[in-house]
């Protein structure tokens, strides 16, 4: 399937695209993502569904120390948002096509990140099909285990029933995580909450949003 992103160009993903099928074997250890960057002791910052790249490329502006890695499994988006990021020159964003949670409890080292972005991710509606949504048991536990102490899992969606899934996992999981409010992104527009394209499009359409920060604990 393809969304017409390109109309005919052709993209280049440079530097800042990493694919997946190209990393070692899970089974030669853990992968520190943090050697993908020019500056690797810069605070590392992770998105999993960047789509286009519009948050990575907004907030990176805003963080110029702070090293970003997104993830998106959908290849168009991938090459498009990457080769997006390549042509603005920026430096500490990566892009990785693949499924973030595979790379995260396969690959990853653990107690790297400050932060984890999950902004309107697929709410996959159909029931023999919520197994594919980003938050189950097991990954809440492989986030806690990928983030620094303190370290922030910051949510938003538009879709109900979604966010009660989140609510039900979070809660059975108080030994991982402290609830707090959702702070505003810095790169987010007058009214926005994430400026991510996606929220532009639901904002338009009156969708109501749910959103939360949740605090890694010890």
């Amino acid at each position: 399937m393809s969304f017409g992103l390109t109309r005919g160009k052709t993209l280049d993903v440079g530097d800042v695209g990493i694919d997946m099928r190209e990393l070692p074997s899970s089974d030669e250890g853990r992968i520190d993502p943090r050697i993908w960057f020019v500056d690797k002791l810069n605070p590392l910052e992770i998105e999993i569904g960047s789509g286009k790249g519009t948050f990575l490329l907004q907030q990176s502006e805003l963080q110029p120390e702070t090293n970003f890695l997104g993830f998106e499994w959908a290849a168009e988006f991938y090459r498009y948002g990457a080769d997006r990021l390549r042509r603005n020159g920026r430096k500490c964003v990566r892009m990785v096509y693949g499924d973030a949670t595979e790379f995260l409890k396969y690959w990853c080292e653990d107690h790297i990140a400050e932060v984890i972005h999950l902004y309107f991710s697929d709410p996959w509606p159909k029931k023999r099909h919520h197994k594919r949504r980003v938050i189950q048991d097991d990954t809440l536990r492989t986030f806690h285990r990928i983030l620094k102490l303190g370290g922030e899992l910051r949510i938003v969606t538009d879709h109900d029933d979604l966010w009660f899934w989140y609510e039900e996992h979070i809660d059975r999981h108080p030994d991982l995580f402290e609830r707090n409010s959702f702070d505003v992104v810095d790169s987010a527009g007058e009214g926005e909450l994430t400026g991510t394209n996606f929220e532009r499009k639901y904002r338009r359409e009156g969708r109501p949003f749910h959103s939360v920060t949740l605090c890694s604990l010890p």
